[in-house]
Order: C-alpha cells, then structure tokens, then sequence
C-alpha cells in the first residue's frame, strides 16, 4: 500500500535554508555534522566532535551514571549553541549502543531533547548499520562488492553492499570502550589482555563469519573513530600508507606492550581522546583481520553522520515533491505488510478515514505527526498473523521490537503505542494520551478503525470530526445514521470512553 505523502515546503522559518544537521551521539563522542546536498553532491557546512565517553558511564546495572549524563548534556547545549536559526526539520539527533542498552535512558533523553531543543531518535543497530552504509557509499561511490565495517564504542557494525544498496546489514555488541573497559581497565598493557580481549570479539562475531566470509566483497572498507583512528596512527608512524593489515595491527599492538601502560603509550599520530580505547579497538580489528581474511582494510569517506544528512534529505525530498515511495520508510512498511499479510485493502479503507479526520481537527499537523498516524493505520493488524484475540497488543509488540530500515526506534514505539490504543479501554495508553497531538492522533485511528469495522467500501465524507479546544464533536452526513445502526453503536461506546477521562472529550452530534 502506498502511504499518502503531504506536500510541505522546506525549511520555513530557518536563518539557514538548504542546511542540514545530523547529530551522532556515539558510546565515545558526540558529533555534529552541518552540509548541503547539492544536485546530488555533498558539501560540508562544518563539523564538531566531543570526547563524552557516554558509554564508559554505564554501569553493571546497565544505567547511566549521572556524571556520564551531565557530560553528554552540557555537549549537547554546545550543540545546540552552534544550531540556533536551524529549525527542526533540519536537524536530527540519533543516539546508538549505550542509549539502546541503558536502563534509564527515557530519563536522559527527556533531559537530552531540552538541551538540544530537538528531538533525539534512539535507532536499532541494523538502522545504525544501514546508514553508516549510506554515508560511505554516497561519499566513496563503488561498483565493486564491499564490506563496511564500523567499529564504534560499544557496537561494531558490518556491511555488505554493491554501490547505494545494502544487502546485508549487522550490528554485534562489542566495541572500542566496551572491550577496553573489560580488559584494560586497569590502565595496563599485557599480552593475556590481548588474548582475552580478542576472544571475546571473536565469540561475539563469530555468528557472523559465513554471512561475511571473504567470497562476499572483494574489497573492506573501516569507517569512522576506531578504524580512522589506526590508520592515521600507521601513516603517521611509516608503517603503512593507512591500510590496516594484520602485520601493521601486530607492530601496534607490540608498541603498546613495550609501553606498559596506556598513560605511557606516545606515538605520532595518537590523540590523547583515542588513547584510553586504543586496545579493545586494536582487539577487535585483529580479530576481524584473522576471521575475515582481511589482507587489508582501507579507510573509508563517510559514517553514520553523513549517511543520517542523505537520508533527512531523501525524506525531505520525497515530501516536498510528493513522491510516495521515495522513502525508505515507505518501503519497510510495504514489507512489514507482505510478512504479516495484513490486509491491504482494509488498511487502505482505514488510512482514507483516519487521514480525512486528523486533517480537519489538526490542520496545523507536522508532516511526521500525519505519517505517523497513516503509518499506524497501515500496520495496525499485523498482530493478526499471530492471533486475532488482542491483536492490538502482539501488533504493538512487534512494532516496538521489529528492524525496520528508516525507522527509529523511537518513532517505532510511538507508532506501537498508536496500535496499542486502537481498541479498546483506554488506561492502557493514559500517559501518553497526556500529550494532545498523541490523543488527536488515536482518536482518528479509533473512529476510522470503527467505521470501517464491516471491511466494506466506505467514504470519507459520511462522517465529520469537528475540534472545539479539546473537545470533538462527531457529525454525520443525512441518512447515514439510519443506515448504520450497528456502528453508532460502537461510536457511541466510543463516546463513552472518551467521556470517562483522557485529555479529549468526544460527543456524538445526531
């Protein structure tokens, strides 16, 4: 089914128009890229890095420290200094390994979005994975099969791909501070650490060794800190030009042992920001390196900043010049539908109904609030596939769980909770029903839901929603009561719930 796409203009309101800004907000550092697609071609506005160490604040409870919260908020309003007169549709924020693991994370963000003054997006790995891939191929264009890696704090991404596509697209939970942590923690160099490190990396990606064998890619490719971190570090001392080979990564880690002690590592080329994760980066490179078949793995142009500002722009593309399909979003939900086979036709009979009232009571709706919801109309019965009793609920659930490309996992939960509150008392959804925009939102999908309960034609124009402040006012077309006595049934139980609590009140206008 075929999403139905607004048409808006671009950047209304904003001191910087054509601009876009994606924030990383790393396990290591925090960065913000600033750039302009140009007929297809990237051009960097400017770029900022911070050294938050978020990750290395997680702790065994899997929550974040408060001193690891404050460092990455007092970044984030530096940040959010650098975008004044950007407005939101210009900007987003994505939060990767640390944010999708902590316990406490709701609390940071909530803490988060009011320091940067924009909304903050938590992604999936194969999100992370995907976009990483979208930076690298837009920036270093190929026809060659390849394989990306991105070694982050806490994750290590990995790949496939041939030109724009990504066909295979992981993410494996170890990375440079999670691993340095572990086994260097203690500031020492020992060969046993090395050891252990490499065997941990190797247990953690060894799932992946058929999916990524050498007779996948002919070429490798290291995106990002880790990787970009070691190859400056080997051009920088002669070793290499900047490839990463096995031989170049044994000589480093041979200086580390010489050294003794992370404070007493001093090389051309290390940054006093690298030096404390140098190791478990070094750990897991080698162990790709061997597992692999890596003879040599080359430096890449782009990462996960660059792949977020190609893929806001391919969005904003596809709203300003009414492309249905142009985003990938679009393409997953597509997908979603074929591998639940949900109705379609019905889903569609849902979206025509849902889509005309949100309009009248929320004119003024943001593009993402409309897609949201016609999102949530287009999915609502893919828990049917499991079971028809409460399939509301096992189609939540999947929601707030599945890997979908495009998708945050934030907006995936949002849209979750949208189906959560398609039927049904309404306790189950009070807290966010507390946010007017969400209310609005569920209160079309329900009554469209209801008006088209009978999978029969409809029309949107039999039923009116009218908005009085917090109030709505359901209106109906001559006849068309007395023609559907069974569904102003169910409307007026509708009625009732809404009267019971909640932030809307609707009545019932004969």
């Amino acid at each position: 089914m075929d999403v139905p796409t607004p048409l808006v203009s671009a950047d209304t309101g904003s001191r910087w128009p054509g601009q876009l800004a994606a924030i990383d907000m790393g396990s290591n550092s925090f960065r913000l890229e600033i750039g302009q697609v140009i007929n297809g071609r990237y051009r960097r506005v400017d770029y900022l890095k911070e050294t938050v160490r978020l990750g290395a604040g997680l702790d065994a409870n899997r929550l974040l420290t408060e001193e690891a919260m404050l460092r990455g908020l007092a970044c984030l309003a530096r940040f959010a200094q650098r975008l004044k007169g950007y407005v939101p549709q210009q900007v987003r924020a994505v939060a990767t390994q640390t944010l999708r693991e902590a316990r406490n994370r709701n609390d940071f963000l909530a803490r988060a979005e009011t320091a940067l003054g924009m909304p903050i997006e938590v992604i999936s790995g194969r999100e992370e994975a995907r976009l990483i891939y979208c930076g690298v191929a837009r920036l270093q264009p190929s026809t060659v099969p390849r394989l990306v890696i991105d070694i982050g704090g806490r994750s290590t991404e990995m790949i496939l791909g041939v030109g724009r596509k990504a066909l295979r697209a992981e993410s494996f939970g170890v990375g440079s501070v999670s691993l340095s942590l572990k086994y260097f923690g203690d500031g020492r160099f020992t060969e046993s650490a090395f050891r252990q490190a490499q065997v941990a990396a190797g247990a953690e990606l060894e799932e992946a060794l058929e999916p990524f064998a050498p007779g996948h890619w002919q070429e490798a490719l290291g995106s990002s800190g880790t990787a970009g971190a070691v190859s400056q570090l080997l051009a920088a001392n002669g070793v290499t030009d900047g490839r990463i080979t096995p031989t170049a990564l044994r000589w480093l880690m041979e200086q580390c042992l010489k050294a003794g002690r992370v404070d007493k590592l001093a090389l051309p080329g290390l940054k006093d920001d690298r030096r404390p994760v140098i190791a478990g980066g070094l750990s897991i490179l080698y162990t790709l390196a061997m597992h692999f078949g890596i003879e040599a793995l080359l430096p890449a142009r782009g990462a996960l900043r660059q792949g977020v500002v190609f893929d806001l722009d391919e969005r904003r593309s596809a709203l300003e010049l009414h492309q249905d399909g142009h985003d990938i979003r679009d393409a997953s939900v597509r997908e979603l539908q074929r591998r639940f086979m949900v109705d379609t036709q019905q889903a569609a009979r849902v979206s025509l109904i849902a889509e005309a009232l949100y309009a009248s009571v929320q004119p003024k709706a943001s593009p993402e609030a409309r897609r949201e919801l016609l999102w949530a109309c287009a999915l609502h019965e893919i828990g049917m596939m499991i079971s028809h009793h409460d399939h509301h609920r096992h189609s939540a659930y999947v929601l707030a769980h599945v890997d979908a490309a495009g998708f945050s996992q934030s907006q995936l939960r949002r849209i979750g909770e949208l189906v959560l509150g398609q039927r049904g008392g309404l306790r189950k959804v009070e807290a966010s029903l507390a946010t007017i925009d969400f209310a609005w939102q569920a209160l079309c999908l329900r009554l469209a839901i209801i008006k088209c309960h009978a999978r029969g034609e409809v029309t949107a124009t039999a039923m009116r929603l009218q908005r009085n402040g917090n109030d709505a006012v359901l209106s109906f077309v001559p006849g068309w009561v007395e023609s559907h006595p069974r569904t102003l049934f169910l409307l007026h139980e509708e009625a009732e719930d809404w009267q019971r609590g909640g932030t809307l009140r609707l009545a019932l206008k004969s």
